[in-house]
């Protein structure tokens, strides 16, 4: 049992005095439960597998796959040729049809570029150009009369059509993904942050072992860890790799996508910088986002919004769409790309997707920004090939392929939601007012199958607190169900993992 604290594949003796840490054996053991994460786990309970994901949050969807623009990407944006381009065209071709297994929130909205010159005109030609070679569907030039039927308002001379782009719910996605692994066999393990690996020679396993002291062996190690990928490669001896995070910030407006946005609208996108640009996207839920920008920075902890950046994001979202205004703006929030390139690169390198031979057993998934999500589906499948080239996968006879979510009241016309009602009271005792959310939608966002309970975890699965309120009326009504209902102390809860308790203690 013995165990390295980060060394490389080879037996060490750094923790050797641990001998009654405990120990559970796998096949399988996948870092980090955001889309890849979750998304792998998924795809290897089809097979008669033993899988454990150890993820450091206290949920899915705790790190990149949380913090993004929410875009089903067409695949035009990347180098023809490279993982990049292949994954998403594949990603976005089965988006739809996973999402409609799942009970994802999907729509196919479609995605405008604009030109505001001719030069831009001329970036618009060469991305279609690109597209096509990658596979890409339903791109065109639009002229300006064309722009302003699609999206009556907006700035700039003319523009491309994306057809197939789409908006989805990356929280319920990842949600979706990993419930539905979990219903298949696989075992999630939260707050659970991986120290160290070791790998013995005289059985070539993986001994990982987390924070609460706590050790998995398994044949198989499948590095998920996203901004920290690049830290999971050292610790099992591989230093090929170095992760640059790239901060993006976004605003959050109020639900006026109807009224102003039908689809998402960027700019032309312009070389050499960090990501796409910023732009305007509408939610499946109606809100409107802006952003992100584009910032290296050391951190892969801080995620601050900024005056300075928040300040240009407007700017530049108002002269895409003139009719913004800033009492419409509800949040912010800011997420952290996993580079590969050095920030006076800029731009992207492909996505690492390998076996390393140097340790074998080891399959890392490494620089996998967007569009990693849309392509996170076919990511999957490449990483059961992998390991289906050296091990014969049995598929099970029992696997289940769907999974389906609870109700939403505020989803229902009139008469489903009085069935809804008449069924079941809790469904007409309103918690969330902005949202529209029942206290049965919040008793089954903490029932879920996860077992997550933090407010962040009932926020994603019932979005209760995400109103112009900020949870200002609905978040005492939670967390008077937790501690009435559920017997947990005020002291427990917590926003999201561990040092972010609501409370410290009692003033009367």
């Amino acid at each position: 049992m013995a165990f390295a604290a980060g060394g490389a594949c080879a037996p060490a003796a750094d923790l050797r005095l641990h001998r009654k840490l405990l120990m559970y054996e796998n096949d399988v053991i996948i870092i980090g439960a955001g889309g890849i994460g979750c998304a792998v786990a998924r795809e290897l309970s089809r097979y008669e597998l033993n899988i454990t994901v150890l993820e450091k949050e206290c949920d899915v969807a705790g790190g990149i796959s949380g913090r993004n623009s929410a875009v089903v990407h067409a695949g035009f944006n990347n180098r023809p040729g490279s993982l990049m381009a292949k994954l998403c065209v594949r990603g976005n071709q089965g988006f739809e049809t996973i999402c409609r297994q799942l009970d994802v929130p999907y729509q196919k909205t479609g995605k405008l570029l604009v030109a505001f010159d001719e030069e831009d005109l001329e970036i618009l030609r060469g991305i279609i150009a690109q597209g096509e070679a990658n596979g890409c569907r339903g791109l065109h030039l639009v002229d300006q009369a064309e722009l302003q039927r699609l999206m009556p308002g907006v700035g700039g001379i003319g523009g491309m059509l994306s057809s197939e782009t789409a908006v989805f719910d990356p929280f319920l996605y990842c949600i979706a993904l990993a419930e539905n692994a979990l219903q298949n066999g696989a075992r999630f393990v939260f707050n659970s942050e991986v120290v160290g690996i070791d790998r013995a020679s005289s059985d070539a396993r993986f001994t990982v072992q987390t924070a609460d002291g706590r050790q998995y062996r398994a044949s198989y190690l499948i590095n998920c860890a996203g901004l920290y990928s690049d830290r999971i490669a050292e610790m099992a001896g591989i230093h090929d790799y170095r992760i640059y995070p790239c901060r993006g910030e976004y605003f959050i407006l109020d639900k006026i996508a109807d009224e102003l946005l039908p689809l998402p609208v960027y700019p032309a996108p312009k070389a050499g910088i960090g990501g796409l640009g910023v732009h305007l996207t509408p939610t499946t839920a109606g809100n409107i986002i802006i952003g992100p920008s584009a910032e290296y920075i050391d951190d892969r902890t801080d995620l601050a919004c900024t005056a300075e950046v928040m300040e240009q994001l407007f700017a530049e979202a108002k002269a895409l769409l003139p009719a913004l205004d800033r009492r419409q703006i509800i949040g912010s929030y800011a997420g952290l790309r996993p580079k590969l390139t050095l920030p006076k690169e800029g731009g992207y390198k492909d996505f690492v997707i390998q076996e390393e031979s140097s340790c074998p057993g080891l399959i890392n998934l490494i620089g996998i920004e967007s569009p990693g999500l849309t392509a996170s589906v076919p990511i999957a499948e490449m990483v059961a090939d992998i390991i289906a080239k050296q091990k014969p996968l049995h598929e099970k006879s029992n696997f289940v392929e769907g999974r389906k979510r609870p109700p939403r009241l505020r989803d229902l016309d009139e008469t489903q939601q009085a069935a809804l009602i008449a069924e079941d009271p809790e469904y007409g005792e309103i918690i969330c007012r902005c949202q529209k959310v029942s206290k049965r939608e919040i008793r089954n966002a903490i029932e879920n199958p996860l077992g997550a309970r933090s407010i962040s975890a009932i926020k994603y699965r019932a979005w209760a607190t995400t109103g112009r309120c900020n949870g200002g009326y609905c978040l005492t009504r939670i967390v008077d169900m937790l501690v009435r209902e559920y017997g947990m102390k005020p002291e427990e809860i917590t926003y999201r993992s561990a040092g972010s308790e609501l409370f410290s203690g009692r003033v009367k």
